[in-house]
């Protein structure tokens, strides 16, 4: 399967720079996968698709302030993208930028409380394995000094300590508990703790699961036949309450609705592994394409994904290719956002 079949062109001005004013008015583009029928609402009119026969699982992961700006000895600025914490330590993989400038054992402050030594170049696409040095708890700090770390696609011409705070706001969900991830599960941006009142009122079940989003999420995939591409490691956790909820709801048959490509990734995984939805602390590496059969995954509440990327091939394997693709030429000529601020769709 060639890279090129997931290729579409994208207007730059449907690029969402922005998130809509509220949460809930975000544009919805619902798809039934079916019937082969779309329909144009909101987020807001969510809960008319959602019934009592149905369980919700979200990502509670939270985003990290993981993009710090520092400088080098001789006054060199460098950015510093924390990925993934190595265990136990201060060690972390993280990105540097720009790489060239960086050797081993040079001091990289970032602030008076935290300082970055590069250990050694890891072999996969320019990542670095550094320490961190500071005293305390480094969560604390890294709210103070860190950035979150938002898409290249979203340009912040003017980082102001005002739309510093409104970022840390917008790109978190209202449910985020768990700090870890290097980006936001986006489909998740979309929902209030009104929605979701509103459906546990109705009588829907909710489940939470937790999948720390790593850079491979989002990496683009850069081998000509995709089934050449490997993903890159990403850990999740789902608990015992999580999995009882689950794995109930799916005995009594009732469909489930993944919120997110990373919620399909979470259960989807954890299925292959343990043939049904188990307590664990694990990882993912799974690539889900066309023709992937979900075993536990029903519907999926997603935004528009970029060109040539993993999800967007996710989302074909769900609701089937040439009609994924139909519906982002849809959304295209209504000028819906698209990726991480956008709007989003419901397939069903």
């Amino acid at each position: 399967m060639n890279i090129s079949e997931f290729d579409y062109e994208l207007p730059e001005n449907l690029i969402a720079q922005l998130p809509a004013d509220k949460r809930e008015n975000s544009k919805m583009l619902v798809l039934d996968k079916n019937n082969k029928t779309i329909e144009h609402k909101h987020f807001f009119d969510i809960t008319d698709y959602i019934d009592s026969d149905s369980i919700l699982v979200l990502n509670n992961t939270k985003v990290l302030p993981a993009r710090l700006y520092g400088t080098k000895e001789t006054g060199a600025k460098i950015e510093v993208f924390l990925l993934e914490s190595q265990g136990e330590g201060k060690f972390w993989s993280c990105l540097i930028k720009p790489s060239k400038r960086v050797k081993p054992d040079n001091i990289i402050t970032i602030s008076d409380e935290l300082k970055v030594r590069p250990v050694k170049r890891l072999e996969d696409d320019g990542e670095w394995l550094v320490e961190l040095i500071y005293d305390g708890d480094l969560f604390e700090i890294l709210h103070k000094v860190g950035n979150i770390p938002l898409p290249p696609y979203i340009e912040r011409k003017l980082k102001s300590e005002e739309l510093k705070q409104f970022d840390m706001e917008r790109y978190q969900t209202v449910y985020a508990k768990d700090e870890g991830s290097v980006a936001a599960p986006t489909a998740g941006l979309h929902f209030t703790q009104e929605i979701l009142q509103k459906l546990k009122s109705k009588g829907v079940e909710i489940a939470y699961v937790t999948l720390n989003v790593g850079l491979g999420t989002f990496r683009p995939v850069k081998c000509e036949n995709i089934l050449d591409h490997k993903m890159h490691s990403e850990t999740f956790e789902i608990t015992q309450d999580a999995a009882d909820k689950i794995n109930l709801a799916k005995e009594q048959g009732k469909k489930l609705i993944a919120v997110g490509t990373t919620t399909v990734r979470t259960l989807e995984t954890a299925y292959q592994k343990y043939g049904c939805i188990k307590a664990c602390h694990d990882h993912s590496e799974l690539f889900i394409y066309p023709p992937y059969e979900f075993k536990v995954v029903d519907k999926l509440i997603t935004n528009f994904h970029l060109p040539k990327s993993t999800l967007l091939m996710l989302v074909s394997a769900l609701a089937g290719k040439d009609f994924i693709f139909k519906a982002y030429q849809e959304a295209i000529k209504n000028e819906y956002r698209f990726f991480s601020y956008g709007d989003c769709m419901l397939i069903k």
